[in-house]
């Protein structure tokens, strides 16, 4: 399978899932353009996690405008990397045509700079959690 299809295919897949669900997984998808930090990725993601586990459950759902999920959204927050999001959303809307959800969270997400964010910091920390080392 080849990039272009794994992207189409993810795609295809982001027209079946909630609005949030769709606009975390395209920012996760824009983001692989995102290059911040390793050294403050790692420590905010920590914090992260830690306050996800001061809240109760760390396994219950992330929440998009959680205590954890905001914290890393401002630990990471740069304009350079914002800028980095914003072209790689750019590059996700040639792809999703004819995927009218997923075209409309595309164009969403260009136009709201805060929510993408939001989404990219959800979909970095849920990452995180997936990743058993």
């Amino acid at each position: 399978m080849t990039s272009d299809e794994a992207l189409l295919g993810a795609l295809q897949q982001a027209e079946t899932v909630t609005p949030e669900e769709r606009s975390v997984l395209l920012c996760f998808l824009a983001g692989r353009c995102v290059v911040p930090d390793a050294v403050e990725l790692t420590a905010a993601l920590r914090r992260s996690e830690l306050l996800l586990a001061a809240g109760g459950d760390p396994r219950r759902p992330l929440e998009l405008y959680g205590r954890a999920v905001t914290a890393l959204a401002d630990d990471l927050d740069d304009s350079t990397l914002r800028a980095q999001l914003a072209t790689g959303l750019a590059s996700l809307g040639p792809a999703a045509e004819g995927l009218p959800s997923t075209t409309t969270a595309v164009a969403q997400l260009r136009h709201d700079a805060d929510l993408a964010w939001q989404c990219y910091a959800m979909a970095l920390l849920a990452e995180a959690l997936a990743d058993p080392g």
